[in-house]
C-alpha cells in the first residue's frame, strides 16, 4: 500500500499515526505529496480528483481517501480495535468528527495567511474560524475528557493530531489556557511513539 501525505497536514498525520499504532509501518509506503487549492502541485489527483491528501492506494490499485475512511480501513485490515462495536462507536465517531472540525478550522486559518495576498486577508473571518475551534475545545474540556481516559481509539488519534496542528501553525493562540484537563491529556498523548515519529517540523 502507498499513502500519499505530508507531515504538515493534520489529516495526513492522523493516517500516519494510525499506521504506526496498527503495526502497519512495514506494509505502507509513505509518499510525500504537497499542493494547495491554488496549485495542486504533486497532489495525487489521479487517485483523488479532489486534489486532497491523504490518499491510500491499495495493493490492487484502488484508492481510498478522506482520513476518516483511511483510518477505518487501516484499523479493519489490522484488526486493531480502534473503533469499538456497539453503542460506544457513536461517541468515538462523534469525537473524531469534532476533532476533524477543529483541524479544518485551523487549516482554513493557515490558508488565509499562507495563500491570500495581505491586502485581501479578512481578519474577522479568521477570528470566526478560531471561535469555532475554541468553542469546540471548551466542549471537549467539559464533556469529552472521560472518553479520553478510555483505551486508544480513532478519536484519540484525531484529537491528538488536531491539537498538534494548533501547536504547529497557531501556537500563539495558546489553546491550553483554561483547559487544564485537555492540556494534561495532550501532554501524555503527544509522548506516544507514533506521535513522536510523525511530529511536523519547520
Amino acid at each position: 500500500m502507498r499513502l500519499f501525505s505530508s507531515p504538515a497536514t493534520p489529516f495526513g498525520r492522523m493516517a500516519t499515526v494510525t499506521i504506526h499504532e496498527c503495526g502497519l509501518a512495514g506494509r505502507v509506503e509513505v509518499v510525500h505529496a504537497s499542493g494547495t487549492p491554488l496549485d495542486p502541485g504533486t497532489m495525487p489527483v489521479a487517485q483523488n480528483p479532489l486534489g486532497k491528501i491523504p490518499v491510500l492506494e491499495l495493493d490492487d490499485g484502488r484508492a481510498i481517501y478522506d482520513s476518516r475512511v483511511i483510518c477505518r480501513y487501516l484499523d479493519h485490515v489490522s484488526a486493531s480495535g480502534l473503533y469499538p462495536e456497539g453503542p460506544a462507536l457513536w461517541d468515538v465517531l462523534t469525537l473524531e468528527a469534532t476533532a476533524h472540525g477543529v483541524a479544518e478550522a485551523a487549516l482554513l486559518m493557515a490558508y488565509e495567511w499562507r495563500l491570500r495576498p495581505e491586502e485581501l486577508r479578512f481578519q474577522p473571518w479568521v477570528e470566526g474560524q478560531w471561535s469555532k475551534a475554541a468553542r469546540t475545545l471548551d466542549a471537549v474540556e467539559s464533556l469529552w475528557t472521560p472518553l479520553l481516559e478510555d483505551p486508544l481509539t480513532g478519536a484519540h488519534i484525531a484529537l491528538g493530531c488536531a491539537l498538534g496542528y494548533l501547536d504547529f501553525r497557531h501556537d500563539a493562540r495558546g489553546w491550553r489556557e483554561g483547559r487544564p484537563r485537555l492540556a494534561a491529556w495532550e501532554a501524555g498523548f503527544a509522548a506516544r511513539p507514533a506521535m513522536l515519529a510523525t511530529r511536523p517540523v519547520g
